[in-house]
């Protein structure tokens, strides 16, 4: 089978990999270069959890991931994926019914072995954090962070050693139909790709191709900042590691050094809404608001400069679920977009996901082709976790 795939963030890049393994003639195109600078997943760090409250369906999936996490390890290089744990942190008890407190229940429940955190603890165990800030939460030691923009590179140069077809800088202009079937697309720059199946995974872009997604997918830009601490060793594993501090209540998550001296802060919130051709900006009142919570927290980041910072563009679903699965009215086209700020840690069973769709398999039930009246009904029974599915 012919297929293009269109966008080459860790989607579409997953997807072409796992096709040509299983076969397939492919052909990877992005917009901008690949990977495109500009995509979600392209940052120096995304969290690989298990943490998922009461989400079975999400901790299942993971608990399949994480092994094969450490297998493409063996595969590449050098290590991409650093499993130095994962910290979830309260500034009051854990209670049930809230994301630290299910997530911690589940998980134990399921046979992982965590370690409980109170202050004391916390102090001797991470001593960067202020221990007084934090009386509850545990350590999770499966989990880490992972090189993301390293780990769509290596997926793209995957691909290409295995014949994928990669070519950058070539956005689309239209699809070539017939009738109610697609069959390949065709450039702006005027040339045409032919393909029995076109795989539409183009993150924040994907509305700008299929605008009668809008009412389902939605821009925003969440904000991220780089610092450099003067003394780096201080947020070093194992005496610092990935954390979520407040993550259901307040938003904020982050990252322990990643080895070239920089420590991310990020945060989770109602986001800012973007047009992902246009321009974005940081907006002014956060760098206020970062600091306010290194004050608060971690001590050591007070004065450390900011380096960097970015809007990270999330493609929000509004239920939180990826959509996986083929267009009811458009034959011949799949649409594998939706990662709603928390789809980077599948990536070792997302290529698998896209190409049992594109071989012509059911889509899973939560990742099926939704309308907008279902999508609402699955947004009320999803809002209870949906924000704190959100750690990437």
């Amino acid at each position: 089978m012919r297929v293009l795939v269109i966008g080459a963030g860790v989607f579409g890049a997953a997807a072409a990999v796992e096709l040509r393994r299983r076969g397939h003639e492919v052909s990877l195109i992005d917009a901008g270069s690949a990977p495109h600078p500009d995509a979600a997943s392209t940052d120096i760090s995304k969290v690989v959890r298990l943490d998922y409250a009461t989400d079975l369906f999400y901790t299942g999936l993971m608990e399949q991931a994480m092994p094969r996490w450490r297998q493409y390890n063996e595969r590449w290089d050098r290590p991409l994926f650093h499993e130095t744990g994962f910290v979830v942190l309260r500034s009051v008890a854990m209670e049930a019914g809230e994301f630290e407190h299910d997530s911690f229940t589940t998980l134990t429940a399921r046979g992982h072995e965590l370690e409980r955190l109170d202050a004391e603890s916390l102090g001797q165990r991470f001593p960067a954090w202020r221990a007084d800030a934090y009386c509850d939460g545990y350590y999770n030691p499966q989990g880490g962070w992972a090189e993301s923009a390293e780990v769509v590179a290596a997926l793209i140069a995957e691909g290409t050693e295995g014949g994928v077809r990669v070519q950058s800088d070539s956005p689309v202009a239209s699809f070539i139909e017939k009738g109610s079937r697609v069959c390949g697309v065709q450039l702006a720059s005027g040339q045409r790709y032919e393909a029995d199946c076109v795989v539409v995974a183009c993150g924040a872009w994907t509305c700008k191709l299929l605008p009668g997604l809008a009412s389902l997918l939605s821009v925003v830009g969440q904000p991220v900042v780089h610092f450099r601490p003067p003394e780096p060793g201080r947020f070093m594993p194992p005496d610092f590691v990935p954390w979520a501090a407040d993550i259901a209540a307040k938003g904020w998550y982050g990252f322990c050094d990643n080895g070239q001296g920089i420590v991310k802060v990020a945060h989770h919130g109602p986001g800012v809404p973007c047009d992902a051709a246009g321009e974005r900006s940081v907006p002014e009142a956060f760098a206020a608001r970062v600091r306010d919570f290194t004050h608060r927290s971690l001590p050591a980041l007070v004065d450390a400069p900011i380096v960097a910072h970015r809007l990270c563009l999330y493609c929000d679903s509004a239920d939180g679920d990826f959509i996986i699965d083929r267009d009811p009215g458009r034959e011949g086209l799949v649409v594998a977009a939706g990662g709603s700020g928390h789809g980077f840690k599948f990536m070792p069973i997302l290529g698998d996901l896209i190409a049992d769709v594109v071989e012509g398999g059911e889509s899973l039930s939560r990742f099926a082709w939704r309308t907008e009246s279902n999508t609402q009904r699955l947004t009320d029974a999803a809002r209870c976790t949906r924000e704190s599915h959100r750690v990437d």
